[in-house]
Protein backbone atom coordinates (compact mmCIF):
# COMPACT_ATOMS: atom_id res chain seq x y z
CA UNK A 1 0.00 0.00 0.00
CA UNK A 2 0.72 3.61 -0.61
CA UNK A 3 2.15 5.27 2.17
CA UNK A 4 2.90 9.38 2.10
CA UNK A 5 3.97 11.84 4.44
CA UNK A 6 4.01 15.58 5.72
CA UNK A 7 6.41 16.27 8.14
CA UNK A 8 6.31 19.97 8.82
CA UNK A 9 8.61 21.82 11.67
CA UNK A 10 6.64 23.79 14.44
CA UNK A 11 8.36 26.88 13.78
CA UNK A 12 6.69 29.35 12.39
CA UNK A 13 3.31 29.31 9.87
CA UNK A 14 3.18 26.64 6.65
CA UNK A 15 4.27 28.40 3.73
CA UNK A 16 3.23 27.59 0.23
CA UNK A 17 6.34 25.40 -0.18
CA UNK A 18 5.02 23.02 2.53
CA UNK A 19 1.66 23.53 1.44
CA UNK A 20 1.95 22.53 -2.54
CA UNK A 21 4.71 19.71 -0.83
CA UNK A 22 1.53 18.19 1.51
CA UNK A 23 -0.88 18.72 -1.73
CA UNK A 24 1.41 16.28 -3.92
CA UNK A 25 1.93 13.94 -1.14
CA UNK A 26 -1.97 13.91 -0.10
CA UNK A 27 -3.13 13.42 -3.52
CA UNK A 28 -0.88 10.50 -4.59
CA UNK A 29 -2.11 8.80 -1.54
CA UNK A 30 -5.86 9.40 -2.13
CA UNK A 31 -5.31 8.32 -6.04
CA UNK A 32 -3.83 4.65 -5.18
CA UNK A 33 -5.75 3.92 -1.95
CA UNK A 34 -3.06 4.60 0.25
CA UNK A 35 -2.88 6.07 3.10
CA UNK A 36 -1.18 9.61 4.16
CA UNK A 37 -0.01 10.63 7.37
CA UNK A 38 0.66 13.91 9.35
CA UNK A 39 4.31 13.90 11.68
CA UNK A 40 5.12 17.12 13.30
CA UNK A 41 8.73 17.50 13.58
CA UNK A 42 9.32 19.10 16.94
CA UNK A 43 13.00 18.10 17.66
CA UNK A 44 13.91 21.78 17.57
CA UNK A 45 12.91 22.80 21.00
CA UNK A 46 13.93 26.06 21.34
CA UNK A 47 12.14 27.14 18.09
CA UNK A 48 9.19 24.90 17.92
CA UNK A 49 5.71 26.50 19.56
CA UNK A 50 2.72 25.18 20.07
CA UNK A 51 1.27 27.87 18.62
CA UNK A 52 2.79 26.70 15.42
CA UNK A 53 1.53 23.32 15.58
CA UNK A 54 -1.76 24.87 15.73
CA UNK A 55 -1.41 27.03 12.62
CA UNK A 56 -0.09 23.73 10.77
CA UNK A 57 -3.00 21.94 11.71
CA UNK A 58 -5.31 24.93 10.71
CA UNK A 59 -3.90 25.49 7.64
CA UNK A 60 -4.13 21.79 6.84
CA UNK A 61 -7.87 21.84 8.02
CA UNK A 62 -8.66 25.25 5.25
CA UNK A 63 -7.14 23.36 2.66
CA UNK A 64 -9.24 20.19 3.34
CA UNK A 65 -5.90 17.70 3.38
CA UNK A 66 -7.23 14.79 5.55
CA UNK A 67 -4.83 12.83 6.56
CA UNK A 68 -5.39 9.17 7.72
CA UNK A 69 -3.06 8.39 10.30
CA UNK A 70 -1.54 11.30 13.02
CA UNK A 71 -0.29 13.99 14.49
CA UNK A 72 2.45 12.34 15.38
CA UNK A 73 5.02 14.03 17.48
CA UNK A 74 8.51 13.48 17.55
CA UNK A 75 9.13 14.48 21.00
CA UNK A 76 7.25 11.72 21.94
CA UNK A 77 9.13 9.11 20.38
CA UNK A 78 12.33 9.77 22.22
CA UNK A 79 12.60 6.12 23.71
CA UNK A 80 12.38 5.01 20.53
CA UNK A 81 15.35 7.08 18.84
CA UNK A 82 17.13 6.14 21.94
CA UNK A 83 16.49 2.03 21.52
CA UNK A 84 17.67 2.47 17.61
CA UNK A 85 20.70 4.46 18.62
CA UNK A 86 22.03 2.04 21.21
CA UNK A 87 21.04 -0.69 18.18
CA UNK A 88 23.50 0.61 15.54
CA UNK A 89 26.31 1.12 18.84
CA UNK A 90 26.10 -2.39 19.43
CA UNK A 91 26.61 -3.13 15.69
CA UNK A 92 29.45 -1.47 15.62
CA UNK A 93 27.68 1.90 13.45
CA UNK A 94 27.77 4.60 15.62
CA UNK A 95 29.97 5.71 18.88
CA UNK A 96 30.21 8.55 21.11
CA UNK A 97 31.98 11.61 20.24
CA UNK A 98 33.02 13.77 23.04
CA UNK A 99 34.19 17.13 21.57
CA UNK A 100 33.05 19.67 23.52
CA UNK A 101 32.13 22.92 21.42
CA UNK A 102 35.05 24.76 21.40
CA UNK A 103 36.64 21.62 20.05
CA UNK A 104 34.01 21.73 17.65
CA UNK A 105 34.39 25.37 16.20
CA UNK A 106 37.85 25.27 16.57
CA UNK A 107 38.23 22.26 14.18
CA UNK A 108 36.18 23.84 11.39
CA UNK A 109 38.11 27.13 11.65
CA UNK A 110 41.31 25.35 11.10
CA UNK A 111 39.92 23.75 8.72
CA UNK A 112 38.49 26.82 6.58
CA UNK A 113 41.59 28.34 7.32
CA UNK A 114 43.34 25.57 5.33
CA UNK A 115 40.77 25.85 2.60
CA UNK A 116 39.17 22.74 3.45
CA UNK A 117 35.55 21.84 3.57
CA UNK A 118 34.39 22.00 7.69
CA UNK A 119 32.90 18.94 8.39
CA UNK A 120 33.97 16.60 11.67
CA UNK A 121 37.49 14.81 10.90
CA UNK A 122 36.02 11.59 13.05
CA UNK A 123 38.90 11.66 15.91
CA UNK A 124 36.35 10.22 18.00
CA UNK A 125 35.51 6.88 15.54
CA UNK A 126 37.97 4.73 16.70
CA UNK A 127 39.57 6.09 19.70
CA UNK A 128 40.70 4.37 22.42
CA UNK A 129 41.10 7.20 24.61
CA UNK A 130 39.42 7.75 27.90
CA UNK A 131 36.40 9.52 27.42
CA UNK A 132 36.70 12.97 29.66
CA UNK A 133 34.73 13.22 32.61
CA UNK A 134 31.78 14.80 33.32
CA UNK A 135 30.95 15.14 29.48
CA UNK A 136 27.93 14.33 27.70
CA UNK A 137 28.70 13.09 24.16
CA UNK A 138 26.80 12.87 21.31
CA UNK A 139 26.68 9.69 19.21
CA UNK A 140 27.77 9.77 15.58
CA UNK A 141 26.83 7.48 12.78
CA UNK A 142 29.60 5.54 11.34
CA UNK A 143 29.58 6.52 7.79
CA UNK A 144 30.91 4.10 5.04
CA UNK A 145 34.22 5.94 4.38
CA UNK A 146 33.55 4.95 0.53
CA UNK A 147 31.78 3.99 -2.19
CA UNK A 148 28.88 5.93 -3.78
CA UNK A 149 25.00 6.25 -2.31
CA UNK A 150 22.68 6.77 -5.73
CA UNK A 151 18.90 6.30 -5.84
CA UNK A 152 16.75 7.37 -8.38
CA UNK A 153 14.37 10.29 -7.29
CA UNK A 154 10.99 10.44 -8.76
CA UNK A 155 11.41 13.76 -9.69
CA UNK A 156 14.97 14.39 -10.61
CA UNK A 157 16.14 11.41 -11.89
CA UNK A 158 19.44 9.24 -10.90
CA UNK A 159 21.00 10.90 -8.50
CA UNK A 160 24.45 9.62 -6.54
CA UNK A 161 26.84 11.16 -4.05
CA UNK A 162 30.03 9.88 -2.87
CA UNK A 163 30.43 8.51 0.70
CA UNK A 164 33.77 10.86 0.50
CA UNK A 165 31.46 14.04 0.50
CA UNK A 166 29.77 12.79 3.96
CA UNK A 167 31.01 13.34 7.38
CA UNK A 168 30.08 10.89 10.47
CA UNK A 169 26.90 13.22 11.22
CA UNK A 170 25.09 13.67 15.02
CA UNK A 171 22.51 11.13 15.31
CA UNK A 172 21.33 11.72 18.86
CA UNK A 173 22.60 14.73 20.53
CA UNK A 174 24.28 14.88 24.27
CA UNK A 175 20.50 15.28 25.70
CA UNK A 176 18.73 12.78 23.81
CA UNK A 177 17.05 14.49 21.13
CA UNK A 178 17.66 13.05 17.11
CA UNK A 179 18.70 15.31 14.63
CA UNK A 180 16.69 15.51 11.53
CA UNK A 181 18.41 13.10 9.52
CA UNK A 182 18.11 10.50 12.08
CA UNK A 183 14.48 11.07 13.58
CA UNK A 184 13.21 10.88 10.24
CA UNK A 185 14.46 7.82 9.25
CA UNK A 186 13.31 6.12 12.22
CA UNK A 187 9.90 7.75 11.89
CA UNK A 188 9.37 6.62 8.01
CA UNK A 189 10.88 3.20 8.86
CA UNK A 190 8.46 3.15 11.94
CA UNK A 191 5.24 4.05 9.84
CA UNK A 192 6.09 2.05 6.71
CA UNK A 193 6.44 4.98 4.57
CA UNK A 194 6.71 4.13 0.68
CA UNK A 195 7.92 7.56 -0.70
CA UNK A 196 9.12 10.09 1.16
CA UNK A 197 8.36 13.45 -0.84
CA UNK A 198 10.22 16.94 -0.07
CA UNK A 199 11.67 20.21 -1.08
CA UNK A 200 14.85 20.40 -3.32
CA UNK A 201 16.56 21.44 -0.39
CA UNK A 202 16.49 17.83 1.26
CA UNK A 203 18.36 16.39 -1.37
CA UNK A 204 21.45 16.68 0.43
CA UNK A 205 20.09 15.24 3.31
CA UNK A 206 18.96 11.55 1.31
CA UNK A 207 22.29 10.00 1.16
CA UNK A 208 23.08 10.30 4.61
CA UNK A 209 19.60 9.07 5.06
CA UNK A 210 19.92 5.91 2.86
CA UNK A 211 23.25 5.13 4.90
CA UNK A 212 21.34 4.99 7.65
CA UNK A 213 18.28 3.07 6.63
CA UNK A 214 21.06 0.40 5.24
CA UNK A 215 23.00 0.26 8.88
CA UNK A 216 19.06 -0.58 9.76
CA UNK A 217 18.59 -3.23 7.06
CA UNK A 218 15.25 -1.30 6.40
CA UNK A 219 14.01 -1.85 3.07
CA UNK A 220 14.10 2.10 0.92
CA UNK A 221 11.58 4.19 0.90
CA UNK A 222 10.87 6.39 -2.90
CA UNK A 223 12.52 9.65 -2.64
CA UNK A 224 11.55 12.79 -5.00
CA UNK A 225 12.47 15.99 -4.13
CA UNK A 226 10.02 19.15 -5.47
CA UNK A 227 12.10 22.02 -7.10
CA UNK A 228 12.26 25.32 -5.15
CA UNK A 229 9.05 28.45 -5.53
CA UNK A 230 10.98 31.46 -6.74
CA UNK A 231 9.31 35.06 -7.02
CA UNK A 232 8.99 36.31 -10.49
CA UNK A 233 12.10 37.85 -9.86
CA UNK A 234 14.01 34.91 -10.12
CA UNK A 235 14.66 34.82 -6.22
CA UNK A 236 13.55 31.93 -3.12
CA UNK A 237 9.95 33.00 -2.53
CA UNK A 238 10.30 35.25 0.83
CA UNK A 239 7.90 37.83 2.33
CA UNK A 240 9.10 40.34 0.21
CA UNK A 241 7.06 38.76 -2.55
CA UNK A 242 3.61 38.83 -0.59
CA UNK A 243 2.29 36.61 1.74
CA UNK A 244 4.26 32.87 1.90
CA UNK A 245 1.82 32.12 4.89
CA UNK A 246 -1.12 29.94 3.40
CA UNK A 247 -3.23 31.36 6.30
CA UNK A 248 -2.44 35.21 4.87
CA UNK A 249 -3.95 33.80 2.11
CA UNK A 250 -7.24 32.63 3.35
CA UNK A 251 -7.64 35.90 5.26
CA UNK A 252 -7.33 37.63 1.99
CA UNK A 253 -10.31 36.33 0.38
CA UNK A 254 -8.83 33.03 -0.96
CA UNK A 255 -10.71 29.87 -1.30
CA UNK A 256 -9.38 26.46 -0.15
CA UNK A 257 -10.24 24.43 -3.71
CA UNK A 258 -8.42 27.66 -5.40
CA UNK A 259 -5.48 27.69 -3.66
CA UNK A 260 -5.39 24.22 -3.43
CA UNK A 261 -5.52 23.92 -7.83
CA UNK A 262 -2.72 26.58 -8.33
CA UNK A 263 -0.33 25.21 -6.03
CA UNK A 264 -0.88 22.03 -7.43
CA UNK A 265 -0.61 23.14 -10.70
CA UNK A 266 2.77 25.06 -9.53
CA UNK A 267 5.25 22.76 -10.70
CA UNK A 268 2.91 20.34 -12.14
CA UNK A 269 0.56 19.54 -15.05
CA UNK A 270 -1.92 17.56 -16.85
CA UNK A 271 -1.71 18.55 -20.31
CA UNK A 272 -3.53 22.39 -20.85
CA UNK A 273 -5.50 21.85 -17.66
CA UNK A 274 -5.60 24.96 -15.10
CA UNK A 275 -8.66 24.88 -13.60
CA UNK A 276 -9.34 21.53 -12.14
CA UNK A 277 -11.50 19.72 -9.59
CA UNK A 278 -9.80 17.96 -6.45
CA UNK A 279 -11.47 14.41 -7.80
CA UNK A 280 -9.49 15.49 -11.11
CA UNK A 281 -6.66 16.33 -9.04
CA UNK A 282 -6.53 12.83 -7.27
CA UNK A 283 -7.09 11.24 -10.35
CA UNK A 284 -4.45 12.66 -12.92
CA UNK A 285 -1.42 13.35 -10.10
CA UNK A 286 1.72 11.75 -10.55
CA UNK A 287 5.31 12.78 -10.21
CA UNK A 288 6.23 12.00 -13.89
CA UNK A 289 4.77 15.41 -14.52
CA UNK A 290 6.20 16.94 -11.33
CA UNK A 291 8.72 19.86 -13.39
CA UNK A 292 12.26 19.46 -12.36
CA UNK A 293 12.93 23.36 -13.27
CA UNK A 294 11.75 25.79 -10.08
CA UNK A 295 7.94 27.16 -10.36
CA UNK A 296 7.42 30.81 -10.67
CA UNK A 297 5.09 32.26 -8.18
CA UNK A 298 2.66 34.55 -9.74
CA UNK A 299 0.06 36.51 -7.30
CA UNK A 300 -2.14 37.28 -10.33
CA UNK A 301 -2.99 33.75 -12.28
CA UNK A 302 -3.31 32.71 -8.47
CA UNK A 303 -6.17 36.03 -8.44
CA UNK A 304 -7.39 34.62 -11.98
CA UNK A 305 -8.36 31.18 -10.60
CA UNK A 306 -9.68 32.24 -7.34
CA UNK A 307 -11.97 34.09 -9.62
CA UNK A 308 -12.98 31.08 -11.35
CA UNK A 309 -13.88 29.45 -8.65
CA UNK A 310 -15.83 32.08 -6.88
CA UNK A 311 -17.69 32.61 -10.24
CA UNK A 312 -18.93 28.89 -9.72
CA UNK A 313 -20.62 29.21 -6.43
CA UNK A 314 -23.95 29.94 -6.26
CA UNK A 315 -25.48 33.67 -6.30
CA UNK A 316 -27.06 32.52 -2.77
CA UNK A 317 -24.43 30.62 -1.27
CA UNK A 318 -22.09 33.03 -1.70
CA UNK A 319 -24.78 35.76 -0.47
CA UNK A 320 -25.10 33.47 2.42
CA UNK A 321 -21.51 33.45 2.99
CA UNK A 322 -21.39 37.31 3.48
CA UNK A 323 -24.18 36.98 6.08
CA UNK A 324 -22.53 34.36 8.32
CA UNK A 325 -19.22 35.97 8.08
CA UNK A 326 -20.16 39.52 8.63
CA UNK A 327 -24.00 40.26 9.78
CA UNK A 328 -23.74 43.50 10.85
CA UNK A 329 -22.49 44.55 6.85
CA UNK A 330 -25.37 42.05 4.97
CA UNK A 331 -28.39 43.69 7.45
CA UNK A 332 -27.13 46.95 6.15
CA UNK A 333 -27.15 46.09 2.60
CA UNK A 334 -30.27 43.85 2.65
CA UNK A 335 -32.11 46.92 3.46
CA UNK A 336 -31.92 48.53 0.36
CA UNK A 337 -30.93 45.43 -2.12
CA UNK A 338 -31.57 41.70 -2.95
CA UNK A 339 -28.09 40.87 -2.04
CA UNK A 340 -28.47 37.54 -4.35
CA UNK A 341 -29.25 39.72 -7.05
CA UNK A 342 -26.52 42.31 -6.86
CA UNK A 343 -24.45 39.49 -6.02
CA UNK A 344 -25.12 38.19 -9.46
CA UNK A 345 -24.99 41.32 -10.98
CA UNK A 346 -21.37 41.78 -10.12
CA UNK A 347 -20.06 38.23 -10.06
CA UNK A 348 -17.95 38.53 -13.36
CA UNK A 349 -15.77 41.00 -11.71
CA UNK A 350 -14.64 39.17 -8.33
CA UNK A 351 -11.33 37.59 -7.85
CA UNK A 352 -11.66 37.61 -4.19
CA UNK A 353 -14.10 37.22 -1.44
CA UNK A 354 -13.43 40.73 -0.32
CA UNK A 355 -14.57 42.14 -4.00
CA UNK A 356 -17.83 40.92 -3.73
CA UNK A 357 -18.04 42.64 -0.45
CA UNK A 358 -17.06 45.61 -1.66
CA UNK A 359 -18.92 45.59 -4.42
CA UNK A 360 -22.38 45.22 -2.79
CA UNK A 361 -21.36 47.85 -0.27
CA UNK A 362 -20.38 50.16 -3.11
CA UNK A 363 -23.76 49.44 -4.48
CA UNK A 364 -25.03 50.03 -1.22
CA UNK A 365 -23.70 53.20 -0.28
CA UNK A 366 -22.63 54.66 -3.66
CA UNK A 367 -19.90 57.25 -3.75
CA UNK A 368 -20.96 60.97 -4.79
CA UNK A 369 -19.57 61.50 -8.80
CA UNK A 370 -16.79 63.72 -8.59
CA UNK A 371 -16.96 67.42 -10.40
CA UNK A 372 -15.76 66.27 -13.80
CA UNK A 373 -18.42 63.20 -13.82
CA UNK A 374 -20.96 65.39 -12.68
CA UNK A 375 -20.46 67.65 -15.29
CA UNK A 376 -20.36 65.29 -17.98
CA UNK A 377 -22.87 63.17 -16.90
CA UNK A 378 -25.33 65.03 -14.33
CA UNK A 379 -25.58 68.31 -16.59
CA UNK A 380 -28.75 69.69 -17.74
CA UNK A 381 -29.36 67.22 -20.55
CA UNK A 382 -28.78 64.43 -18.05
CA UNK A 383 -30.83 65.43 -15.53
CA UNK A 384 -33.64 65.96 -18.26
CA UNK A 385 -33.17 62.31 -18.86
CA UNK A 386 -33.18 61.26 -15.15
CA UNK A 387 -36.37 63.32 -15.08
CA UNK A 388 -38.41 61.46 -18.28
CA UNK A 389 -36.98 58.02 -16.35
CA UNK A 390 -38.23 58.53 -13.27
CA UNK A 391 -42.54 58.05 -14.10
CA UNK A 392 -41.32 55.47 -16.12
CA UNK A 393 -39.57 53.56 -13.74
CA UNK A 394 -42.25 54.28 -10.81
CA UNK A 395 -44.69 52.08 -13.10
CA UNK A 396 -42.35 48.67 -14.20
CA UNK A 397 -44.03 46.01 -12.02
CA UNK A 398 -42.53 43.51 -11.68
CA UNK A 399 -39.21 45.31 -10.94
CA UNK A 400 -36.86 43.09 -13.28
CA UNK A 401 -33.43 43.59 -15.19
CA UNK A 402 -35.27 43.00 -18.09
CA UNK A 403 -38.14 45.62 -17.70
CA UNK A 404 -35.65 48.12 -16.20
CA UNK A 405 -33.94 47.77 -19.67
CA UNK A 406 -36.93 48.08 -21.28
CA UNK A 407 -37.94 51.40 -20.15
CA UNK A 408 -33.86 52.43 -20.56
CA UNK A 409 -34.85 51.54 -24.24
CA UNK A 410 -37.62 52.96 -24.70
CA UNK A 411 -36.20 56.28 -23.19
CA UNK A 412 -33.23 56.29 -25.94
CA UNK A 413 -36.07 55.74 -28.50
CA UNK A 414 -37.85 58.58 -27.70
CA UNK A 415 -35.48 61.18 -27.22
CA UNK A 416 -33.60 59.91 -30.49
CA UNK A 417 -30.64 60.25 -28.85
CA UNK A 418 -27.56 56.66 -28.51
CA UNK A 419 -28.05 54.83 -25.75
CA UNK A 420 -25.24 56.52 -23.67
CA UNK A 421 -27.27 59.77 -23.41
CA UNK A 422 -29.10 57.70 -21.32
CA UNK A 423 -27.37 54.83 -19.57
CA UNK A 424 -24.53 57.29 -18.25
CA UNK A 425 -27.27 60.07 -16.39
CA UNK A 426 -28.81 56.59 -14.93
CA UNK A 427 -25.72 54.83 -14.48
CA UNK A 428 -23.47 57.76 -12.40
CA UNK A 429 -27.34 58.88 -10.88
CA UNK A 430 -27.64 55.10 -8.99
CA UNK A 431 -23.92 54.15 -8.31
CA UNK A 432 -21.75 57.36 -8.33
CA UNK A 433 -19.70 55.36 -10.96
CA UNK A 434 -18.90 55.66 -14.79
CA UNK A 435 -18.17 51.99 -15.76
CA UNK A 436 -20.20 49.08 -13.72
CA UNK A 437 -21.83 45.86 -14.47
CA UNK A 438 -24.40 45.77 -16.39
CA UNK A 439 -26.81 48.41 -15.02
CA UNK A 440 -29.80 47.35 -15.57
CA UNK A 441 -29.55 44.07 -13.00
CA UNK A 442 -27.72 46.51 -10.69
CA UNK A 443 -30.75 48.58 -10.86
CA UNK A 444 -32.84 45.29 -10.35
CA UNK A 445 -31.13 44.15 -7.62
CA UNK A 446 -31.99 47.41 -5.60
CA UNK A 447 -35.11 47.88 -3.85
CA UNK A 448 -37.33 49.80 -6.33
CA UNK A 449 -37.63 53.02 -3.54
CA UNK A 450 -33.87 53.32 -3.33
CA UNK A 451 -33.23 53.52 -7.22
CA UNK A 452 -36.22 56.17 -7.25
CA UNK A 453 -34.69 58.18 -4.46
CA UNK A 454 -31.33 58.03 -5.96
CA UNK A 455 -32.75 59.38 -9.55
CA UNK A 456 -34.86 61.94 -7.68
CA UNK A 457 -31.81 63.39 -5.68
CA UNK A 458 -29.52 63.81 -8.67
CA UNK A 459 -32.34 65.05 -11.02
CA UNK A 460 -32.32 68.16 -9.05
CA UNK A 461 -29.08 68.46 -7.88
Amino acid sequence: MIRTRFAPSPTGYLHIGGARTAIYCWAYARRHGGKFILRIEDTDVERSTQQSVQAILDAMQWLGLDYDEGPFYQMKRLDRYKAVGEELLAKGLAYWDYCSKEELDAMREAQVARGEKPRYDRRWRDSKDTPPPGRQPALRFKTPLTGDVTWNDVVKGPITISNEELDDLVILRADGVPTYNFGVVVDDIDMAMTHVIRGDDHVNNTPRQINIYKALGADLPHFGHMPLILGQDGQRLSKRHGATSVMDYRDQGFLPDAMVNYLARLGWSHGDEEVFSREQLIEWFDFEHVSRSPARWDPEKLKWINGEYLRRIPDAELAARLERDKPEVYRSIAAVMDPVAMTAAGKAKYQLLADHERFLMTMAEPSHPDEAMAREHLNEAGREVLAALIPKLASVEPWTAPNVSAKLKETVAERKVKMPAVMMPFRVALTGLAQTPAIDAIAAALRKKVVLDRLERAAKA
